[in-house]
């Protein structure tokens, strides 16, 4: 079974972000002091009192014509049927809204669980005046917080505690491959992770820029158990022009440091871009598993040549991800979206691949006989044996007389005896660290 899911529902701008990080323990909802911030659910594992539970950061519910607004409130509404507890929060310092008023109506209709919390309860001592109003909204005892000064906090997550449905034995996410999806603005990251969940799960628009959080969705089918990760789109430095879009792009890095396989997404009208060039440079510095995903390719006129062609111009623009495979979709209609998964475990177990020392002295001593280390100024390279330091990438040490005699062509050539060993290593970068023999 899952872990039970907390939701955080109420107004724009009553602190859910900084409530939501608090109890998480780090920043991972962005804050901002700016109405309407959150847009997607994010969502966070906490613990308290040794149960684990999914906390979720919505977007505020406010009435509105304007579009992501108005998907707000649907991104709320479907939190509400996921969550098993609700945490309803509001600012005392306003006092009861109409807002407030309409959402504890919505809350009732739920039958679900529901905690009110009263935030920016700032002062400490007796218990507010203001709280007193709260109970006009029929849900129970407020509890008066303060989220910045983590005042009451604790007596919230007690109640969380006792609303928790019966514990039940928790997955086991050991076999669970995390994928960053990543690219420049609108190329379709969350349309692919909506088709792929069959859930509107991502806010989408044609507006560039509408996700700004990187968000996880777990998702299991016949090919394994996978966290997709939705990241805002990374523009250019001078397109960043704000804080908010600065976190975003902090978030978009993160995220891409914590998967296991990133899927590099393109616009196959725009091709390869050198915003895509920088993106994916992050990725294979980072050592993931990577895989090129052009999409929209429904839209492009094609004949027998032109897959060849896109590849040999992203190749080209992207030299050094010539281990990526490329596949080719259409988020929109589905068309190859299936084949992703197969991709996704191939190279995952292709970046977490670990060669047995003598199986690789094997590879290296043949290496060595077919083509002779290189020579300078009379001295030759002596190569004289290599092993594995560590997976994710594979990474190999090479013990030598004399590092400076290790060309980078040399470095090359052994990186490619090792992929032909190994069927390739797709999808994965090789490192090599060159150590002299002492």
């Amino acid at each position: 079974m899952s872990k039970p899911t907390v939701a955080i529902i109420g107004r724009p701008n009553v602190g859910k972000s900084t409530f939501f990080n608090y109890i998480v323990g780090k920043r991972i909802s962005i804050v901002e002091d700016t109405p309407g911030v959150t847009r997607d659910r994010i969502y966070a594992d906490a613990n308290w009192r040794g149960r684990s539970f999914t906390l979720v950061d919505t977007g505020g519910i406010e009435e509105s014509e304007d579009v992501i607004t108005a998907q707000m409130r649907k991104q709320v509404d479907i939190a509400i049927d996921l969550a098993d507890v609700i945490i309803f929060l509001t600012d005392i310092k306003q006092g009861v809204t109409s807002a407030d008023k309409d959402i504890a109506l919505l809350l009732r209709k739920s039958q679900k669980p529901i905690i009110l919390v009263c935030n920016k309860s700032d002062t400490f001592g007796e218990v507010p005046n203001e709280l007193y109003e709260f109970y006009n909204l029929g849900l129970g005892e407020p509890y008066a917080v303060s989220s910045v000064n983590a005042k009451g906090i604790g007596d919230v997550l007690d109640a969380i505690y006792e609303k928790l449905p019966a514990e039940n034995e928790e997955e086991n996410d050991g076999d669970v491959i995390k994928v960053a999806l990543i690219g420049k603005p609108n190329v379709g990251k969350s349309s692919l992770i909506n088709k792929i969940l069959g859930e509107e799960r991502m806010i989408v628009s044609d507006i560039a820029g509408t996700t700004r959080d990187a968000i996880d969705s777990k998702f299991s089918n016949e090919y394994g158990n996978y966290v997709f990760i939705d990241t805002a789109g990374i523009r250019r430095k001078s397109k960043v022009e704000d804080n908010l879009e600065k976190y975003s792009v902090m978030r978009s890095l993160l995220a891409v440091e914590r998967a296991d396989v990133c899927v590099l997404m393109l616009d196959a009208k725009d091709g390869v871009t050198a915003q895509d060039a920088k993106i994916a440079g992050e990725a294979h510095e980072a050592g993931k598993g990577i895989i090129i995903v052009v999409n929209k390719w429904d839209e492009i006129e094609k004949d027998d040549k032109t897959i060849e062609k896109y590849k040999k111009d992203v190749y080209d623009k992207l030299s050094y991800l010539s281990y990526a495979p490329i596949l080719f979709i259409s988020a929109k209609t589905g068309q190859r979206v299936n084949k992703l998964y197969e991709m996704i475990n191939m190279v995952a177990s292709q970046n977490a691949l670990r060669v047995p020392t003598a199986v690789l002295n094997d590879i290296l001593n043949e290496a060595v006989t077919i083509v002779q280390p290189p020579t300078d100024k009379g001295k030759r390279l002596k190569v004289f044996y290599m092993t594995q330091a560590q997976t994710k990438p594979p990474t190999f040490v090479v013990f030598v007389n004399d590092k400076e005699l290790f060309h980078f062509s040399y470095e090359r050539y052994l990186v490619n005896q090792i992929r032909k060993e190994f069927g390739g290593l797709v999808g994965t970068p090789v490192r090599i660290i060159v150590r002299e023999k002492e």
